[in-house]
């Protein structure tokens, strides 16, 4: 399934840029994107003009993993219009359908709120930064991690091991910065060693097919992929404010 290059074509997403542009683009929108976290149309930019180099070894890896290079070939999307919500939402307990269901709700957000992929040429590149911003939610769930300041930073390093893209890092260590005294604390002692070891031992996530697993239970899926969670809940009273 072609959909992506499909609706790249009819769209015309791809937005051409010189060096200078680029230049002055990387360097504006990595500024604004350490001020304005919630600038995700800057964050979008810069994670696209600071990987070119990255994502071609990403490509690479996928394709030597017989599930990523399956991805690789159909390419598949991730939104409400391909997703059948309402049947998610009658999967089982525990199932990672109804988990991701319900990740959706509880966070109040919905499939569709990744940003096209604007400033990478190359078809094949371009669907795997597509990818990684689609499975994005995929990896909160199976992590079984919230989308609050606290969640988005410890997500962003675990990214940032598993796919070594420079806009990860960047969120990882300024995200940490904007965290409260409180939250600095419970990241250093329990969620970065945590979420270190769980990034290095773990299957990397862009080759999984999550999309294959919704009825399979979200604890086996879990071992399968040799994910644990944290061994205590988070403190509920966490801030809600967001680093996407």
């Amino acid at each position: 399934m072609r959909l992506l290059t499909a609706l790249r074509k009819e769209t015309s997403w791809f937005i051409r840029t010189n060096l200078a542009q680029r230049t002055v683009l990387t360097l504006g929108s990595g500024l604004i994107s350490i001020f304005d976290p919630h600038r995700d149309d800057m964050i979008s930019a810069f994670g696209e003009l600071t990987s070119f180099t990255v994502l071609s070894e990403l490509q690479r890896k996928m394709l030597n993993d017989p599930e990523g290079a399956l991805i690789l070939k159909e390419k598949p999307v991730i939104n409400s219009t391909v997703l059948d919500l309402n049947k998610l939402a009658t999967y089982p307990e525990n199932s990672f359908g109804k988990e991701y269901f319900d990740f959706l709700k509880i966070n109040n957000i919905t499939p569709d709120t990744r940003k096209p992929v604007r400033f990478i040429e190359n078809e094949e590149q371009a669907y795997v930064m597509q990818r990684y911003r689609e499975i994005h939610d995929f990896t909160h769930c199976i992590l079984g991690l919230k989308t609050n300041m606290l969640g988005e930073v410890t997500v962003k390093i675990f990214e940032a091991i598993q796919l070594d893209l420079p806009m990860c890092w960047s969120a990882g260590v300024f995200g940490m910065l904007r965290l409260g005294p409180k939250h600095t604390q419970v990241y250093l002692d329990q969620n970065l060693p945590w979420i270190i070891q769980n990034a290095k031992q773990s299957r990397p996530l862009i080759n999984v097919y999550f999309e294959k697993y919704f009825e399979k239970n979200i604890h086996e899926l879990r071992s399968e992929l040799n994910l644990t969670i944290l061994p205590a809940k988070l403190d509920e009273k966490e801030s809600k404010e967001n680093l996407s």
